[in-house]
């Protein structure tokens, strides 16, 4: 029987998709070097929670989303998580790589709220909810981790 190859989530910014909310992307090369050995799955959970490209910046706050502008977002970071969620679970994703410090991708470190600049621990709206979920989230520099970890979950 042939193995089926498997599938990540990846934050679609990392594979050079303009969605970052100034319209830039992140485009990592390492991160587009895993499409040698994985099927990767592009998401962006604002745009897929209906907010538009380019946007406001966002940081989450007391566990709500807020735009620079002070407007409470949390409910469209919410539905691109559901969104994002739904992927994983139709292509039978067990891990993801997110974009690192974002509101909605963040893993182990966010950005405050303040909109300083300043690092404070915690998961993006995405993130938490995958990890919920029993999916494996890594960022983009962690990739080395990743690969083992894959190794370790064939």
């Amino acid at each position: 029987m042939e193995q089926k190859i498997p599938s990540i989530l990846v934050s679609a910014c990392l594979l050079g998709i303009s969605c970052r909310y100034d319209g830039n992307t992140n485009e990592a090369a390492e991160v587009l070097r895993l499409k040698e050995r994985y099927c990767l799955i592009p998401v962006c959970p604002e745009q897929m929670g209906g907010l538009m490209t380019p946007r406001l910046p966002a940081e989450m706050r007391d566990g709500r989303v807020y735009a620079k502008d002070g407007s409470d977002v949390t409910g469209a970071f919410a539905k691109g998580a559901d969104a994002v969620l739904h992927l994983a679970q139709l292509f039978g994703c067990r891990c993801a790589v997110l974009k690192a410090r974002s509101p909605s991708c963040g893993s182990h470190v966010i950005y405050d709220g303040t909109f300083s600049g300043t690092r404070v621990e915690g998961n993006g709206v995405t993130a938490a909810l995958l990890k919920e979920n029993g999916i494996r989230v890594f960022t983009e520099h962690e990739l080395g981790e990743l690969e083992q970890w894959m190794e370790e979950h064939r």
